[in-house]
């Protein structure tokens, strides 16, 4: 199935960067094609997992380790829409949860092995659903969203974060 590009009104604003990034191609296919791109993330040294660009940000263990536990995050919002449900989902602290996650005591490999796993079941998710699913709306973090903007969001936010990675750190 294709997935239409969401309409401004699906999402809130902030959002719109992530879904701009994504390809006409849409979200199925560029969910697709960027484990490839996570999995040329393997080949980094060990060293350069514990690099961080500036004092105060994250290494880029920790950039990665983000991307996957916010793609868990998105996946459940996005079960959660897909299956009617109308509870209100709540939103998360990511630099709180940087602060306590393990992603700095884990190997590259394991950390970018954990993301393309993560990545493996979205697609899944993804592939799953049909025009009813995804044209279903729930609360997230306090604002309205349809089933069809996060699969536009989960690609677009690991987008997002790559090009961090090229730009501040070198990947």
């Amino acid at each position: 199935m294709t997935i239409a590009r969401p309409a401004e009104t699906e999402v809130a604003s902030f959002y719109a960067g992530y879904i701009a990034t994504v390809g006409d191609r849409g979200p199925l296919a560029f969910l697709t094609a960027q484990v490839a791109e996570f999995e040329q993330l393997r080949g980094l040294p060990e060293t350069k997992g514990d690099f961080r660009y500036a004092d105060g940000k994250w290494s880029v263990k920790e950039v990665l380790g983000h991307m996957a536990d916010a793609e868990r995050v998105f996946a459940y919002r996005l079960l959660r829409i897909a299956r009617a449900d109308q509870t209100a989902l709540a939103g998360f602290d990511e630099n709180a949860w940087a602060e306590v996650a393990p992603h700095g005591r884990r190997t590259m490999v394991q950390v970018v092995d954990d993301l393309i796993a993560v990545r493996r079941a979205t697609i899944t998710l993804v592939e799953s659903l049909d025009e009813t699913a995804v044209s279903n709306t729930g609360l997230a973090n306090n604002n309205p969203v349809t089933g069809r903007a996060i699969c536009w969001i989960v690609p677009g936010h690991a987008q997002h974060h790559l090009g961090i990675l090229r730009e501040h750190y070198g990947i």
